[in-house]
């Protein structure tokens, strides 16, 4: 990897797991909301600490497993930013550039995958 792309994603991707953060702190108090803010408290903040792991990994299986493992991840927050909005918790208006971010974050790693396990003959 071209060494500005891991910085840049690495910044990107904490500052996410943030802003996971920040809508969490905002929800509503209701047993609902809480109970579904945790789960995207939960995934949305782990993807950093994936690409983390990726980022160190010691071969290409290896790299490939962690960040395989954070596009589960994403997949699993844009979910439950999805749920947040259908279930009126908040608004669709509130979350978009979250899932938009998902979404771009969603097409990184799944480049990154798919050029690492070519590059493996997979």
């Amino acid at each position: 990897m071209n060494n500005e792309v891991p910085q840049d994603l690495r910044t990107r991707t904490s500052d996410f797991g943030l802003r996971i953060i920040r809508l969490y702190v905002s929800l509503p108090k209701t047993t609902e909301a809480q109970v579904i803010g945790k789960q995207v408290l939960r995934s949305g903040t782990s993807i950093g600490a994936h690409y983390r792991e990726g980022h160190r990994a010691k071969s290409d299986a290896d790299i490939v497993n962690k960040f395989e493992t954070a596009l589960q991840e994403l997949d699993e927050t844009d979910y439950w930013l999805d749920l947040l909005i259908k279930a009126g918790i908040t608004s669709a208006s509130k979350v978009e550039p979250l899932i938009r971010e998902t979404g771009e974050l969603l097409a990184i790693f799944t480049t990154i995958v798919t050029k690492i396990k070519k590059r493996m003959g997979k």
